[in-house]
């Protein structure tokens, strides 16, 4: 029996929820959704954890979907829906844990990896942490629940423009932008989160559970995550993202470019006015 690709332990009150499939730098394949259903589910029943860690092995955090094993499934639209539908049902427990939940990213937070540091109330970071929601790169929408924690973090423009954009931010803009609360260097990143779970051990979990649950719109969430299992469902299923799937797993350019390689020259001083005037 092949080891599980997410690890889970205890570390007195807080339980340590760990992506280790380091040789696909953490994707967020079928198997790994699976065993992140079961600690995700075993952390929520136990009364005596009191706070959470998420985290990944290896010097990365989330690379992202499992694009070769996604490219290669034949499912209708239905089917691509009730599997999102199936993820949807743990990480929703995992957005309204009542149990302060910490990310502590180091590397690549890609995709479905940053949307679930998004998960977390705390994100914590390295100086070489990259987040990315690269979705449109492969001709996909965003998901995992991004769609309702990424504006709440950053604004509704700022949001759209970094899942239109599907560019990488690095860990200093990530800072600027609350999308990190602090950075520190990779050999004091998981003490520093453990170190900060250890703080609610004495609190009120009761209080915890209540002040998380009137901060989450839970009518929102569910909204958004149906939402995104519809849209997504379609997406699977368009010529674009089957050509943007081939051109990953060959290692071919993607044809969605930003910036444009070819940007439209700027108009000359006044140029704009005129062609604006009207009679």
């Amino acid at each position: 029996m092949s080891e599980s690709p997410v690890k889970l332990e205890r570390q007195d009150a807080t339980a340590v929820i760990t992506l280790d499939s380091p040789a696909t730098r953490n994707a967020f394949s079928a198997a790994m959704k699976d065993a992140l259903e079961r600690a995700v589910n075993e952390v929520v029943a136990d009364g005596s954890v009191r706070a959470v860690v998420l985290t990944g092995s290896g010097g990365q955090f989330c690379a992202g979907g499992d694009v070769r094993s996604m490219a290669s499934a034949q499912r209708t639209p239905a089917e691509w829906r009730a599997r999102m539908q199936e993820t949807h049902r743990w990480l929703r427990e995992l957005i309204a844990l009542d149990k302060p939940l910490i990310a502590a990213v180091d590397g690549a937070a890609y995709g479905a990896g940053f949307s679930m540091a998004l998960a977390a109330d705390f994100v914590l970071a390295t100086p070489r942490a990259r987040f990315c929601m690269s979705f449109m790169k492969l001709g996909l929408v965003p998901d995992a629940g991004a769609t309702y924690t990424l504006p709440r973090v950053v604004g509704a423009q700022r949001a759209r423009e970094l899942m239109l954009s599907a560019r990488e931010v690095r860990a200093p803009e990530a800072l600027s932008l609350g999308i990190a609360m602090e950075l520190h260097e990779p050999d004091r990143l998981l003490a520093r989160a453990l170190e900060l779970a250890a703080s609610f051990a004495g609190a009120s979990a009761l209080a915890v559970s209540l002040l998380k649950r009137n901060t989450l719109d839970a009518g929102a969430l569910d909204a958004a995550l149906d939402a995104e299992a519809n849209a997504q469902a379609l997406a699977f299923l368009s010529p674009e993202y089957r050509e943007a799937a081939r051109r990953f797993i060959e290692k071919e350019p993607s044809a969605f470019q930003w910036p444009s390689p070819h940007p439209s020259p700027l108009p000359q001083a006044g140029e704009g006015a005129r062609q604006g005037e009207t009679k």
